[in-house]
């Protein structure tokens, strides 16, 4: 569950966190459209470190190392399933371009789950909310999906916490076969439901005890502004981004296995 630490917002007071919501989207959309482009691992692997002082600025490089390492397993699948299909298709030669086609889906995975998890970790879901209403999308949408970004990371909070509490009365979730394995998840999901049905009711109540929608014309506190860190993150992007087109048309990658001494 602790891929999800990435998608539970962090309040710091550092450069990152007081971007515009809007321009830190831009950048994430730059990322996984530059991450898309390319199955070559070498681009992939400057998009990777190329992030980490935006992680570092921001200081929450702990949060981030815990949702790296949550997502280590879906990362080792999609290395396995890429090398064990790749090997089938080719006629079952294994080759030095092989390993890298998988290398390369796999680290174009970590880099769209590193460039969200700065997204998630420094923006409010307050301010994520205030940047869509602005950006003249409609306030229903908008509250539908910052509601589900808040409740990820506490559904997963709270289902280890029914795991821990299972484990205690016994339960073992690692032993058996694949179906006696899902047959023991059956006690989590059962009251994690439960939970998730009595927490949106509660939530129905509370917006209905506010009178929700009974405005069609809101007003906000606050309203967002572009200022001169906005300005250097979307050229940053911009030119992030023609980079990439320029080297994806015009620039032989060559395999990083070129620069190890093998």
């Amino acid at each position: 569950m602790s891929v999800f630490e990435g998608l539970r917002f962090r309040r710091v007071s550092s450069p990152i966190h007081k971007l515009d919501p809007r321009v830190k989207f831009v950048y994430v959309c730059t990322a996984f459209v530059v991450a898309v482009m390319f199955n070559e691992l070498i681009p992939l692997l400057i998009l990777f470190f190329i992030q980490i002082p935006f992680i570092l600025t921001a200081r929450v490089q702990r949060e981030w190392i815990r949702s790296m390492k949550g997502a280590s397993l879906l990362a080792l699948i999609i290395f396995v399933t890429n090398l064990v299909s790749r090997y089938l298709y080719t006629g079952h030669v294994w080759s030095v371009p092989l390993v890298e086609y998988s290398l390369g889906m796999t680290f174009r995975f970590i880099v769209l789950v590193e460039s969200f998890s700065i997204f998630f970790l420094t923006t409010s879901p307050d301010h994520l909310s205030l940047a869509l209403e602005q950006s003249h999308v409609p306030y229903e949408l908008c509250f539908a999906f910052t509601t589900a970004v808040r409740f990820v990371p506490v559904l997963a909070e709270e289902a280890q916490t029914i795991m821990d509490a299972q484990r205690a009365r016994g339960l073992e979730l690692d032993r058996g076969n694949f179906i006696k394995r899902v047959k023991n998840y059956i006690p989590i999901l059962i009251p994690l439901i439960v939970n998730s049905i009595r927490r949106s009711l509660q939530l129905a109540e509370a917006m209905e005890s506010r009178a929700w929608g009974a405005s069609k014309k809101r007003t906000n506190l606050y309203i967002l502004k572009l200022r001169g860190g906005d300005f250097g993150i979307i050229l940053f992007s911009l030119l992030t981004l023609s980079i990439a087109i320029y080297a994806k048309r015009y620039i032989l990658i060559p395999s990083i296995f070129a620069f190890l001494p093998i």
